[in-house]
């Protein structure tokens, strides 16, 4: 079930503020190195995970991640691939397109995606630690899908919220996502009123010290 009033809110910050949120809260969520591999826009939805690894059986299998995408009925999914390995693509045009076809809203590799100037003109966004022109065929398998992933350090859940955007990638438990809303939107209006104070003339180091952002906190217990 899409939950659309919760999509647009954090569709409205940016993984910055959503990061500062989770780290106020003691939550982990925030990634390194998983950026955009061509100019995507910002990418908001719901987690689809899915485990690769290396083939181990001579046996054909079935490609990876297309039944994952077969199965796809709402529009709210990102689809979130771990298990990648160095310098072999987990994904590709036919791929992007079959999801482009299901509404997938993007699609997040901790590892490597080639075809990604078809994935452009498709305007179908993919993040991963970057491009390579090696198949994966016969190399990665799909392991399972649905279950718990560690994708870049982080553990994501099936449905889990997702934001990225140029700065990263971000990951906010399903069960967290109004208590972390709710702190990121304070976050944001009181960074956009630093902001304002600075652009006034107030003095940077003023509007900056700690206690400014102590006092996020402080609202937080109240």
């Amino acid at each position: 079930m899409i939950d659309q009033d919760l999509l647009e809110r954090l569709a409205a910050l940016d993984t910055t503020t959503v990061s500062d949120a989770l780290d106020f809260l003691n939550l982990a969520g925030a990634t390194v190195g998983i950026v955009p591999l061509w100019n995507c826009p910002k990418v908001v939805g719901r987690a689809s995970t899915v485990q690769l690894g290396p083939k181990k059986e001579a046996a054909p299998t079935v490609h990876l991640i297309t039944p994952v995408v077969a199965e796809i009925t709402t529009h709210d999914r990102v689809l979130m691939i771990a298990g990648g390995i160095e310098g072999i693509s987990c994904w590709g045009d036919i791929l992007a397109n079959a999801a482009k076809q299901k509404q997938v809203r993007a699609t997040l590799i901790d590892g490597y995606s080639r075809d990604i100037e078809a994935n452009e003109q498709l305007a179908y966004p993919v993040y991963g630690r970057g491009v390579t022109m090696i198949s994966a065929r016969n190399r990665v398998v799909q392991y399972d899908a649905g279950q718990p992933i560690q994708f870049a350090g982080v553990t994501v859940h099936q449905d889990d919220y997702v934001i990225a955007d140029r700065c990263g990638t971000v990951i906010v438990p399903q069960q967290q996502i109004s208590k972390v809303l709710d702190l990121a939107e304070r976050i944001q209006r009181r960074q956009d009123g630093m902001v304002e104070a600075v652009k006034a003339g107030r003095s940077v180091e003023e509007v900056m010290h700690d206690q400014q952002f102590e006092a996020i906190k402080v609202e937080e217990s109240l």
